[in-house]
């Protein structure tokens, strides 16, 4: 038998073989943690926006789901201190247009009955309702690239840099798709 390799040789000593002296295992547990202990707290938000991306619910309930997975799997990708919900919707994202990939064909026309949105308040006035119905149906008349700005950044609240990383888009982007998509709902509505 030959010796092994100076490269190969272990020491004796193993408590240290394996932990990294940055602090990255720490960092990995925080991340996992994190993402296992928020995760419930954006499904809604979550489902409403793979609702209006697919308008489908079944496919927003597949969508939410897969983003589910995947973050529990990735979670050690997520990084702590930055907002989780933007890294789910990223997930989302990803996902949808992977799925539209796959098929080849856009699922939906981004019109879904107001009562299927899950977003029907039961104060709300019969007026208040109408409007809404009609401003989901004017929203479906933009383009998928125009609806998915407006809902992030209006709908959902993400800062124009977020919604340009959600998307996979530059900042401009976002920022003119939200203009074109202001100005054909004012030119609707």
């Amino acid at each position: 038998m030959r010796a092994p390799d100076s490269h190969f040789a272990f020491s004796s000593d193993t408590s240290a073989d394996f932990e990294p002296e940055d602090g990255s295992i720490e960092t990995l547990d925080c991340a996992s943690t994190e993402v296992e202990d928020n995760l419930a707290q954006h499904l809604e938000r979550l489902w409403r926006f793979a609702l209006m991306r697919c308008a489908d619910q079944e496919m927003a309930d597949d969508l939410v789901q897969a983003t589910c997975v995947r973050a529990l799997e990735k979670a050690e990708q997520f990084k702590p201190g930055t907002r989780l919900e933007s890294w789910l919707f990223s997930i989302l994202e990803s996902i949808w247009r992977n799925t539209v990939r796959a098929q080849g064909v856009r699922c939906g026309n981004g019109i879904i009955d107001i009562a299927d949105a899950g977003i029907e308040s039961v104060d709300a006035s019969e007026d208040t309702r109408v409007e809404l119905a009609d401003t989901i149906r004017l929203i479906g008349t933009l383009s998928e690239g125009q609806r998915a700005v407006l809902l992030l950044v209006c709908a959902e609240g993400f800062t124009y840099a977020e919604t340009a990383a959600i998307l996979d888009v530059p900042i401009g982007t976002v920022m003119s798709r939200l203009a074109s998509a202001r100005s054909s709902l004012q030119r609707f509505g």
